[in-house]
């Protein structure tokens, strides 16, 4: 078993955080296309296929390679449209990724400062105790002298020439109010030193750093207002489909829109800013006018991937001179999912009707894509033994949402193409092997955002 956050192997295709952001930095010549996936023209959406092909499976992109290329589109594009970092306010910089190095712009502390409440003492006891006291956030205090002693609060500076901080607990006074130590007392106890935690100029973070609550804490304390990070990629949603209702039950043959209330956030977890949420009634010239017309980095459609009368994607892509790079992916849900590129820096990310196909669509095509443009690492990949058999595919990869309990992952009913219900509940998605896997074997796992990150820190 190989565990959570243990790499088992580097692949040439994950994310170099160092490289991307060299490409964010530098001028570098744009490569070679990507590699071209084939076409696979069915779909999962629900709608008739009326294109049947029954070999086409067998020439999509089997997944691994599908992931990867998005990824590489993904490089391409950062070369291609020179991104240059940008200035960000620390309020604004969560999720982000660091694009310079987050060096100190003071020492930490930046004076000697009382680690306990309790007194500054100078010299062996017993002390006498200064009338004033020392607080947080003021300034210089009177040197102590041999014997003298004055109260002190937590994170207030030293007074010269002191010897240590005695704490509250471990001092008395006596009727006449000189201060003892009811045990020794150690010079330098309790006193955090300047620059104890840095100096000046040290790095306290590396480019590729991502920017979590605790990062912003100490760029901070480090005095910095701002830091220079990766841009967020842009992605427009366009939810295609005349029978899609946003409110209400289902009834007279419309169903309820999953995918416009999911898929926003799930790419905020990614870094992304969702620019707009748009529904695209089955209209092949709105759905034209809505793809050339959207400025965002990235386009992702629902729906309208595969050959039938209403699916306008293909049609339009070939219409505006887009080059597919993925058409159809080797992957159970969802295997009529595509990746195009609409202008050298532009793509569109299209996923299939069915939820849960979008959801395998998101993962596969969107995640990488979305995640090397946002500059951030590659999940650690990681391995657990499936509790139970799944079945499998003839030739495709299946994705299974699962449940992790103890070292093992169990996988969920309801993982139809068409369901939610196994997603919601689940922590990650097993990757089965064509042909399936027996109890107990090895799979690799795609962790979920709210598992892996906690919904307050990873929706940014």
């Amino acid at each position: 078993m190989t565990p959570h956050g243990t790499r088992a192997g580097e692949d040439a295709e994950d994310l170099d955080v160092e490289e991307v952001l060299a490409l964010v930095n530098n001028n570098n010549d744009l490569p070679g296309p990507a590699e071209r996936g084939e076409t696979d023209s069915r779909r999962a959406s629900g709608r008739p296929d009326t294109s049947p092909r029954p070999d086409a499976r067998h020439h999509a992109t089997p997944w691994p390679e599908a992931r990867a290329t998005a990824a590489r589109a993904a490089r391409s594009t950062t070369r291609a449209a020179r991104r240059r970092p940008v200035t960000v306010p620390l309020e604004a910089a969560l999720g982000l990724t660091l694009a310079a190095p987050l060096d100190a712009l003071t020492d930490l502390p930046s004076f000697d400062t009382s680690a306990m409440d309790g007194w500054a003492v100078a010299g062996p006891a017993p002390w006498d105790v200064r009338d004033d006291g020392v607080l947080a956030g003021h300034g210089a205090h009177e040197p102590l002298t041999d014997g003298e002693a004055v109260r002190i609060a937590t994170g207030a500076r030293i007074p010269p020439d002191t010897t240590a901080v005695l704490r509250s607990e471990h001092g008395r006074t006596d009727e006449k109010g000189r201060l003892y130590a009811t045990r020794d007392v150690v010079p330098g106890q309790d006193i955090r030193p300047r620059g104890q935690e840095c100096r000046s100029g040290d790095q306290l973070l590396p480019v590729g750093a991502l920017v979590t609550p605790a990062v912003l804490g100490l760029a901070a304390a480090a005095g910095y207002d701002t830091v220079t990070a990766v841009p967020r990629p842009r992605a427009e949603v366009l939810v295609l489909g005349d029978e899609l209702l946003t409110e209400g039950r289902p009834h007279d043959g419309l169903i309820r829109d999953a995918l416009g209330p999911m898929l926003p956030p799930w790419l905020r977890a990614l870094g992304v800013e969702v620019t707009a949420v748009r529904r695209v009634g089955d209209d092949a010239e709105a759905l034209h006018q809505a793809i050339t017309t959207s400025d965002a980095d990235v386009v992702v459609t629902t729906g309208g991937t595969a050959a039938g009368p209403v699916d306008h994607v293909h049609p339009i892509l070939r219409r505006i001179g887009a080059e597919l790079l993925v058409d159809g992916v080797k992957v159970r849900p969802g295997h009529p999912m595509l990746l195009a590129r609409i202008t050298e820096n532009r793509h569109l990310v299209g996923l299939p009707g069915n939820p849960l196909a979008a959801v395998s669509g998101l993962l596969t095509l969107a995640e990488p894509l979305l995640r090397t443009l946002a500059a951030r690492p590659a999940p650690e990949p990681y391995t657990l033994p499936l509790r139970d058999a799944v079945h499998g595919h003839p030739y495709d990869t299946r994705l299974v949402p699962v449940v992790l309990r103890g070292d093992q992952a169990v996988p969920l009913r309801y993982n139809g193409p068409a369901m939610l219900r196994g997603v919601a509940a689940a922590d990650a998605l097993a990757v089965v092997p064509p042909g399936g896997a027996r109890p107990g074997q090895e799979a690799e796992l795609l962790d979920l955002p709210w598992a892996s990150g906690g919904i307050g820190v990873c929706f940014t």
